[in-house]
């Protein structure tokens, strides 16, 4: 695959990604820890894209497109190597120097279900790489010249039934961003080395005043704290597109997708915040979309937004929460851990970038929780109830109210059968 810049902008992003591979990573950090998120978690694919429909015995083909240093292809790969899932993982990206850290950190891990290949997402189509069943493409899109183009490439090499997991820009969590990107075109153009541009930069955010809107923007703290690599990315950027959510709904659209989980989904819910009842018979008519944009617009906190997709001609496979052999799992979560600690008030209180809401919780939760081991079914969880006395109406019906606070949190989800 040509890695080639077809444009000025991706010239400076090419010099950039070779100075500063982004995120700055230390292959030795990993013998220590394991860096999680969304999307691209293993059991978040298995439940959000294939609804814990699909068999965990089929290998898994997964492109990392974008990967940078490579936070979700180690994720991943490691992943799949502790749960025994066969298939394989590709890192795509331009950067050598990225593509240099990333291979030390799977390294470091023993990871060999990596494939690297370096080269433009824009030529996925006659790469021969692929068809792929999970593609990742974080923080990439929103820097191409053309979103769209590199979105329909992705399309391009999605392998029937499979899915997208993305991660793009939002603009009011960004607040301050774009006006300190102003100021440093006028101190550091874009024609300097990136050292010396980067040496303007860590000097500026030194002495800008208090007035500047990024001082007062809590929710940057990742860039602001990720080094010369996470500055250049945040301040000096060539091209950095912000996607409000109508804006990425219609790119998704165009590309032949359907959205089919905002990560978490109770961000995007405005009755999470608005428990007037005038104000939510007004939400109640508002289509998903008009919901989440204006969860977006009243928080004002979401400075990235991150999605699963699928083709818009495929049904979605809903995850089989009414099914007794089903398996539910916690993401990242202890189960008995969290039972113990649930407050008395039936409630439970979440936070997501200084946003508190209190999500409401039914009488069995704790006695539901405390088993979900990963092992046992909802059968299984339903007879051990049983037999303690509690009905096993009353066990569906909780497990229900569980599952609208806690898949809404994106923890609560189901295994891959097997």
């Amino acid at each position: 695959m040509s890695d080639a810049p077809q444009d000025p902008g991706d010239r400076h992003l090419a010099a950039q990604y070779e100075a500063f591979p982004y995120p700055a990573r230390d292959p030795r950090e990993e013998a220590r820890r394991l860096i999680i998120g969304s999307p691209s978690h293993l059991r978040e694919i298995d439940h959000w894209i294939f609804g814990s429909r699909r068999h965990a015995s089929v290998p898994l083909r997964a492109l990392f497109a974008g990967g940078g240093t490579g936070d979700g292809t180690m994720m991943l790969a490691q992943q799949m190597a502790w749960a025994g899932r066969e298939g394989s993982v590709t890192w795509l990206d331009r950067s050598g120097a990225a593509r240099r850290i990333a291979e030390a950190r799977a390294a470091t891990r023993k990871l060999g279900n990596i494939r690297f290949e370096e080269g433009s997402l824009l030529e996925l189509a006659g790469s021969g790489l692929g068809p792929f069943d999970y593609i990742d493409c974080c923080g990439v899109l929103h820097h191409l010249p053309d979103p769209l183009a590199g979105l329909r490439s992705l399309v391009s090499v999605l392998a029937p039934g499979g899915g997208i997991g993305l991660m793009v820009y939002a603009p009011h969590g960004r607040t301050g961003v774009y006006m300190l990107q102003d100021a440093l075109r006028l101190l550091a153009p874009e024609g300097e080395a990136p050292p010396a541009r980067i040496d303007i930069a860590r000097r500026l955010w030194r002495q800008v005043p208090e007035t500047a809107w990024l001082k007062r923007n809590p929710w940057l703290t990742d860039h602001i704290s990720g080094g010369d690599a996470g500055l250049y990315d945040l301040l000096l950027n060539p091209r950095d597109r912000a996607y409000t959510v109508p804006q990425l709904a219609a790119l998704v659209a165009e590309a032949g997708l359907r959205i089919t989980c905002w990560v978490e989904p109770v961000r995007y819910d405005p009755d999470s915040y608005l428990p007037d009842p005038r104000l939510r018979a007004r939400t109640a008519a508002m289509t998903p979309i008009e919901r989440a944009a204006l969860a977006e617009a009243i928080t004002g906190n979401m400075g990235i937004h991150i999605l699963y997709c699928r083709r818009a001609e495929e049904a979605d496979p809903a995850p089989p929460w009414e099914e007794p052999e089903a398996v539910p799992v916690l993401r990242e979560m202890d189960g008995a851990a969290l039972a113990r600690g649930l407050p008395r008030d039936g409630t439970i209180p979440v936070s997501f970038d200084g946003l508190r809401v209190n999500l409401p919780m039914p009488r069995l939760a704790g006695a539901i929780l405390q088993r979900v081991d990963g092992r046992r079914s909802f059968g299984a969880i339903a007879d051990e109830l049983a037999a303690n006395g509690v009905a096993r109406e009353a066990f569906w019906r909780d497990l229900a109210a569980l599952r609208r606070s806690m898949e809404a949190m994106n923890r609560l989800l189901i295994a891959a059968p097997t």
